[in-house]
């Protein structure tokens, strides 16, 4: 297996600068390699620029070039991001989505707006550190602290909506995180050597004709939508989601209000079209939306480990850059986990319609899903649930109202899988379901699931607990090939 097809992760020192790994990344930059952008930026001594590996300019000099982590550590060492090839339009690095520890999720807190939110204190308290070990574990491991992060991912926000609709600028401020027009133009001249205005792209409708926001989010190819889409129509409940042509249509509970979203792969990029009641909402949602079709995967990496294995090989091939559907609500997937325990998907949709016709909150034409308080103090009797479901789903909605169990982009998976077994009626099945597809575990893997093991001995794999071990860290891709095989 060639280098650049492993599971790649750079080694960093105290102000995130890539440096062991220099020789690799150097020849990414040479060859303008796509599979390494979002993975690390190229910052230029000689120009002040930093970049994407693939930005089509003129290859650096050795000597000129540093390596960063993250566009925050570039900035912070007073770098500005290249108007050419837009580093902070690539998609995410996927090493945050393998990795479970502190710096990892709270990266992912903090790419959810977490900080905007909550403070750095409401970030440090969510991870159970103190401010100061937090600052110090992020500034060892990309070279940034929250702050910086944080106003990074504002400013890139901030350009997103520069370049892609005519808003005012005090609404993209406003909806970008920033406490104040100049704060906003400092940061945008900080981050991009330039006022707001320089980007914006001739004549821009400010919203769509029904007030929705279209942006483009991007991947790295190859992207199996048909499976994607797939995935979602045989699963949508009627209220909260529905798949029509190539479009994916879902509410979305954010942190300040509701939001209906609109996905269509189109392109090499996916098409948002964002209905939003806060426009402050729109960091969540978008990060929200690029989890539901899992863009940030490396199908290069997942696809050349599990196609090495001459029986998932065939697969691979029908295949190519598989997803592994995300969830737009932890709470709201295991609810549906839990309610499709042992009976048909087309059973778990009718059950959950009703959940959601019983105690959704409208939201136009659609609902929203209940929140966990609701259902906690709920009457489930009358929608067709078993009394044992019904003791379980409402324990669970407890659990996470209480804060035991805690299902967003922040949570400890090990800890958020043992609280999820000590629940009643709720078994390996569901708890790694749950990890896989509400918490973004790429290496879950529901091995108990009696279509994945009548499916995996078809294969020819009789124990699909052992033979999964090669698979690691891409389990739940392995997963995906496995359930849709037949589709």
């Amino acid at each position: 297996m060639s280098e650049t097809r492993q599971h790649w992760r750079a080694s960093a020192r105290h102000d995130g600068r890539v440096v062991e790994e220099f020789e690799q990344c150097y020849r990414a930059v040479q060859s303008r390699d796509r599979r390494f952008d979002g993975r690390f930026v190229t910052a230029v001594t000689s120009t002040g620029i930093y970049c994407r590996p693939s930005c089509p300019a003129q290859t650096p000099k050795p000597a000129n070039v540093r390596f960063y982590r993250v566009a925050a550590a570039a900035q912070a060492a007073g770098f500005r991001a290249c108007r050419r090839c837009r580093p902070d339009a690539a998609p995410g690095s996927p090493d945050w989505d393998v990795r479970a520890d502190l710096a990892a999720r709270a990266l992912r807190l903090i790419a959810d707006g977490a900080v905007d939110q909550t403070g750095v204190a409401g970030v440090a308290g969510r991870l159970a550190v103190s401010e100061r070990h937090l600052h110090r574990v992020l500034l060892e491991e990309v070279g940034a602290g929250p702050l910086a992060l944080a106003r990074t991912r504002r400013a890139q926000t901030a350009r997103l909506l520069v370049e892609s609709t005519g808003l005012p600028v005090s609404d993209v401020a406003f909806a970008a995180g920033f406490g104040s027009i100049r704060q906003f133009n400092d940061a945008f001249r900080e981050a991009f050597g330039c006022p707001p205005s320089a980007l914006r792209r001739g004549e821009v409708a400010a919203r769509d004709g029904d007030g929705t926001i279209t942006l483009r989010l991007r991947y790295r190819p190859p992207y199996h939508a048909a499976s994607v889409l797939g995935w979602f129509a045989a699963r949508s409940v009627a209220g909260i989601d529905a798949v029509s042509g190539e479009t994916y249509t879902r509410t979305l509970r954010l942190p300040r209000g509701g939001a209906l979203a609109e996905l269509t792969p189109d392109g090499g990029q996916v098409r948002l079209r964002l209905t939003l009641g806060d426009l402050r909402d729109l960091t969540a949602a978008v990060q929200r939306c690029r989890r539901l079709f899992d863009l940030d995967a490396d199908p290069e990496a997942v696809d050349a480990l599990l196609g090495a294995d001459p029986a998932l090989a065939p697969l691979v091939a029908r295949r190519p850059g598989i997803r592994v559907p995300g969830a737009a609500d932890g709470f709201e997937l295991a609810v549906r986990a839990v309610i499709g325990q042992q009976v048909s998907v087309a059973a778990a949709r009718t059950l959950c319609g009703r959940l959601v016709a019983h105690l959704g909150e409208p939201y136009g034409d659609w609902r929203l899903f209940p929140t966990a308080a609701t259902v906690a103090e709920a009457d489930l009797s009358g929608i067709g649930l078993t009394r044992a479901r019904a003791t379980t789903v409402r324990a669970l909605a407890a659990a996470v109202a209480g804060g035991t169990v805690e299902l967003d982009a922040g949570a400890d998976r090990p800890a958020t899988e043992a609280a999820l077994l000590a629940l009643p009626g709720i078994g390996r099945w569901t708890a790694s379901y749950v990890l896989m597809r509400a918490l973004g575990d790429p290496n879950a893997l529901p091995d108990t699931d009696l279509v994945l093991l009548r499916r995996a001995a078809a294969l020819g794999i009789e124990d699909l607990a052992a033979r999964s071990a090669s698979w690691q860290p891409w389990r739940a891709y392995a997963a995906m090939h496995l359930w849709t095989m037949e589709d």
